[in-house]
């Protein structure tokens, strides 16, 4: 499975952003895509899931502000981010986790998302 990030960008603190991620390849061995977000120096964190039945799951600190879903048009998914805060600024990665084995799971370039006034 190949993934493409699109929709990063920079943003004032309350505004919104729309991250997407489009899967091209075995679409049919993904169970669930993810959003994680990184800092340089720092590891990789849990944004958002959504599985293949389209159960979501979010972390504590976007709870009521991010919305994962499906994208069926790309065969992906998408991320929308409102009332964003300059804590977000971070570099947004999709995760493809797939049916066989984590080594089977992919990662797509990521995208840059700034909060700043």
């Amino acid at each position: 499975v190949q993934l493409v990030e699109s929709g990063g960008g920079l943003v004032q603190p309350g505004g919104s952003l729309r991250l997407s991620c489009a899967a091209t390849g075995n679409i049919f061995s993904v169970k669930a895509m993810s959003w994680y977000r990184q800092a340089p120096g720092k590891q990789r964190e849990f944004v958002a899931t959504v599985t293949r039945d389209g159960s979501t799951d979010y972390a504590t600190s976007v709870l009521g502000r991010f919305t994962i879903s499906k994208e069926p048009a790309n065969n992906g998914m998408y991320l929308q981010m409102n009332s964003l805060k300059h804590e977000n600024t971070d570099v947004y990665s999709c995760k493809s986790e797939s049916i066989w084995t984590a080594d089977d799971d992919t990662w797509g370039q990521g995208t840059q998302v700034t909060v700043s006034s």
